[in-house]
């Protein structure tokens, strides 16, 4: 059988060495030190916008933080998106707080305003006022932030965004990650640059970011001994990572241009297939990292269901995903309000994401083209 094609592996630039080198040369083996800063200027340097960035150990130790920053504890309420990863709505758990899952609208696959101004209400109504809103970038295409901001500040409650699929992505200009009150990155090794394992908080005050740091090890009073008032967390970046992350964001806009470039690449071999569509960008406002090229197949068209077509690709050694499957539908959140019809249900019964690495090679795009023509010629 020939080698197995990746969804989305990593893919090294060249000088991650050269940083984690330097590392053990100046014996940084810890979580501090010259990498983790100059990973964390790097990325303020790329999202131009006045933030602090804290570089952690997971983007869902960032989405953690944010909440606590955001005063979210035992029996608050989150508005939380329901298609997106489970990392999403874990945290919301952690601090013993409920979420309450919002639907996607159709055309960005991320939070519906419309709903999101239906489940605040409601839970007005019924005296509980959401502590936050997470709303997530999916697959890399920015969401509909300004109509959802426009909400936020009405009822006066942050925003976090969950952007860690969605670095180098921009709406109206202006990057992913810096519109909440906090952002989330993740720098998993399937994302679009990698530190192994990692994310990062984006901040936009120095006492935010501060504080991040101070819970983030684990909380130490300033004392000559250890003292701590705070429940803290092990949560920082190493200085090994970071390194990698150093090396990686010297490539990251030419693997944003191979990322989208995929989408290019599918986009030409759907082009006559009816039924087949293609997350992609409604119009100029939106600028898509397509981080994963997602299609949604419409089985009474093409006679083919996404499962089909999943197991198609497994047969060739080819791996795809099926889109994620909705919050308000996984057991663990059974019991959680959620607001909405069936977009983020029919998503997911219809949606898959396809290979989409920026070190995909012409002839593993060769082996997918053919694999899926024989598929739909069938």
């Amino acid at each position: 059988m020939e080698d197995k094609i990746w969804l989305s592996s990593p893919h090294m630039g060249g000088n991650e060495k050269k940083y984690v080198q330097e590392a053990f040369d100046a014996n940084w083996i810890a979580p501090l030190g010259p990498n983790v800063n100059g990973f964390e200027e790097d990325l303020e340097a790329f999202l131009k916008a006045e933030v602090k960035v804290v570089a952690l150990s997971a983007g869902t130790a960032a989405l953690h933080l944010a909440l606590i920053e955001c005063g979210v504890g035992y029996g608050d309420e989150v508005i939380c998106q329901s298609m997106t990863f489970s990392a999403s709505a874990n945290p919301i758990a952690y601090q013993g707080a409920t979420p309450v899952f919002v639907d996607s609208e159709s055309t960005t696959w991320n939070m519906c305003p419309l709903y999101l101004r239906e489940a605040i209400s409601d839970r007005l109504s019924k005296g509980k006022k959401p502590k936050a809103i997470i709303v997530v970038h999916l697959y890399g295409m920015p969401a509909k932030m300004d109509e959802i901001i426009a909400i936020a500040n009405e009822f006066e409650i942050p925003i976090i965004e969950d952007a860690a699929e969605a670095l180098g992505s921009t709406y109206k200009g202006r990057f992913c990650g810096t519109f909440g009150r906090f952002g989330v990155l993740s720098f998993n090794g399937n994302k679009i640059i990698t530190t192994s394992g990692g994310g990062a908080l984006v901040c936009h005050t120095k006492e935010d970011k501060d504080k991040a740091v101070f819970l983030s090890t684990q909380a130490r009073d300033n004392a000559p001994h250890y003292q701590h008032s705070h429940i803290g967390y092990n949560y920082r970046m190493s200085n090994i990572c970071a390194g990698i992350g150093r090396g990686q964001m010297e490539v990251l806009k030419n693997r944003i241009e191979s990322r989208r470039a995929m989408t290019k690449f599918y986009g030409n071999l759907f082009a006559k297939i009816d039924g087949v569509k293609i997350l992609t960008e409604d119009n100029g406002d939106f600028y898509s990292n397509h981080w994963l090229t997602a299609i949604t197949i419409d089985e009474n068209k093409t006679g083919i269901s996404r499962e089909d077509l999943r197991q198609a690709l497994l047969v060739e050694n080819i791996e795809s995903r099926p889109l994620w499957k909705p919050m308000h539908l996984q057991p663990i959140f059974q019991n959680s309000p959620y607001y909405g019809g069936n977009i983020a249900e029919e998503l997911f019964n219809m949606g898959l994401c396809l290979p989409s690495g920026s070190n995909l090679t012409p002839t593993e795009k060769e082996r997918i083209k053919s694999a899926i023509e024989r598929k739909f010629d069938k």
